[in-house]
């Protein structure tokens, strides 16, 4: 029998002080267009390959809903059930039911660290400069730079002409090596509003003497005004700083750890926290993805600062746990990333000594997986050939519209049963990710359906055969791919509508927000 809460209840439980975690179990289509606030997004096509990361102790409450119809959530209970976690249960009527009890339903991705944006911008009043001021100081000749404050695969796919990749985190810690005169204005972008502010913000509360500014609506304001972006940048930060700066550096972060209060913890002391079956913590190396690469420590997740404040739902699926952050032992940008967290409202604190710390953890374990035989592409091409065979497509629902299979149909693991049913053939799949196939046929062996395999390759090895493939725009239809969330990635291929309607909905964010859920941040802008 699986347990439920109800809607109030759950609203209790929000509040309450204690480790929750509140898993949406839809597609991400499906989760973007309406959820719960505190929701983080673990859809059931991937549930048993990211749940260990995000929910790393078995004995946490756990609450898991859809809409109140779909009846994934049940399907998610049942499985958590059988991988060890103790204390799952349903959200009575789902999002449904919560919207009709008075609560509030939000729209996006990211909404928490969406909504910290907008309400770190209210409280601090960061200064901001729109699309036509920079034009004006580019046709004037200012002495500025402007720093793209994402991630450098976001900045290559557009960005402000001329400016240079730096992720937020990192703003602080190379700053100095990039800028070198105290009078150079310093301006924030990315791709709309939050890390524009939240970049500005960094660097004014680290206390650099330059006149920051966000630029306001980032690359989508810039391209609305007409602007033409730039594709392909590649410009970026610098490998390595000024080591004659790093003495100030770290006094002006440990102003931040004074300012807010920011908590520091020695290996030993994070050691024993991994060990303890009643609290959950996390190990987040805020680095970035080159030194990440060149080694850290056992255990710690890769969860570049910026974005960690950015999607903190994408790491850390219990709320009110303990975030540990690791840096490269400067002590510079765990404790620029910790001071936006605490105001996020998150227990977090600080490793000492970071990625030298000599900190020992346990490894994230992954989750064994059923193992499926394989076809080669032209093993599947004569079992299409002959009719013998039904071609089930598990990955991305605009990747099928460009390209499939001739004959496949696009499905998703929640759906994957009934639609195999109806065939009445031996089943092939074909994904992205082998991973996201093999979870996927439990549900056709569960129902019954044995004789599956898995396309060895996936569609890059019927492409590589030199194998036609199919396309088809408008199939799925629009309202078959849920794991879609069209006016979030529209935005992004030159469609305006997309890109007013995303940035009122930014812009419109504090409006929802009740005051108990408005007290779970913590900004603190007075210093």
């Amino acid at each position: 029998m699986i347990k439920t809460v109800a809607s109030k209840q759950l609203k209790e439980m929000l509040h309450d002080g204690g480790e929750l975690a509140l898993l949406d179990v839809r597609e991400a289509g499906q989760f973007g267009e309406s959820h719960l606030l505190f929701a983080t997004p673990l859809p059931y096509s991937r549930l048993e390959i990211d749940i260990g990361a995000l929910v790393p102790r078995q004995s946490a409450r756990v609450i898991v809903c859809d809409d109140g119809v779909l009846g994934v959530a049940e399907l998610a209970a049942k499985r958590l059930g059988k991988l060890g976690y103790t204390d799952v249960a349903v959200l009575d009527g789902g999002n449904q039911a919560w919207a009709r009890d008075g609560q509030v339903l939000f729209k996006g991705v990211n909404v928490p660290s969406k909504l910290f944006g907008e309400l770190v911008e209210h409280e601090y009043h960061t200064p901001r400069i729109t699309a036509q001021d920079l034009v004006r100081m580019k046709e004037t000749g200012e002495d500025f730079v402007l720093l793209d404050g994402r991630p450098l695969n976001e900045h290559r796919k557009m960005t402000i002409p001329g400016s240079t990749c730096c992720p937020n985190a990192e703003l602080p810690y190379r700053v100095s090596s990039i800028v070198k005169s105290p009078k150079t204005k310093i301006i924030v972008n990315c791709a709309g509003r939050t890390r524009s502010i939240l970049g500005a913000q960094t660097l004014i509360n680290f206390g650099v003497p330059n006149p920051v500014y966000a630029l306001e609506n980032g690359t989508q304001g810039w391209y609305l005004s007409d602007l033409k972006l730039e594709h392909g940048a590649d410009r970026k930060y610098p490998d390595r700083i000024d080591e004659a700066a790093l003495p100030a550096l770290k006094a002006s972060a440990q102003k931040l750890i004074e300012r807010f209060a920011i908590r520091t913890a020695n290996a030993g002391q994070v050691e024993s926290w991994l060990k303890e079956f009643d609290r959950t913590t996390y190990l987040c190396d805020v680095r970035t993805p080159e030194e990440f690469k060149a080694g850290s420590l056992s255990g710690a997740l890769h969860a570049p600062g910026g974005q960690l404040i950015q999607a903190t739902d994408q790491w850390v699926g219990v709320r009110n746990a303990r975030i540990v952050l690791v840096d490269g032992g400067e002590n510079v940008r765990a404790p620029v990333v910790a001071s936006w967290l605490a105001q996020l409202g998150c227990d977090v604190w600080v490793l000492e000594g970071g990625i030298r710390s000599g900190l020992r953890a346990p490894a994230v374990e992954e989750l064994p997986l059923p193992v499926l035989d394989t076809l080669s592409a032209a093993d599947l091409k004569r079992a299409l050939d002959s009719g013998a065979c039904a071609v089930f497509d598990l990955g991305a629902s605009m990747s099928f519209r460009k390209a499939h299979i001739p004959g496949s149909r696009w499905s998703t693991r929640a759906r994957l049963s009934a639609n195999a049913s109806q065939s009445g053939k031996p089943v092939v799949l074909v994904a992205e990710e082998a991973a996201v196939a093999r979870l996927a046929a439990t549900e056709l062996f569960d129902s019954g359906i044995k004789d599956v395999k898995l396309l060895e390759g996936g569609n890059p090895a019927w492409t590589k055969a030199d194998y036609a493939t199919e396309s088809t725009p408008d199939s799925p239809a629009d309202a078959e791919c849920i794991d879609h969330l069209f006016f979030v990635h529209d935005r992004h291929a030159g469609n305006k509508a997309a890109m007013r309607q995303y940035l009122a909905w930014e812009t419109g964010l504090m409006a929802q927000l009740d005051d108990q859920d408005k007290r779970s941040f913590r900004i603190h802008a007075s210093k």
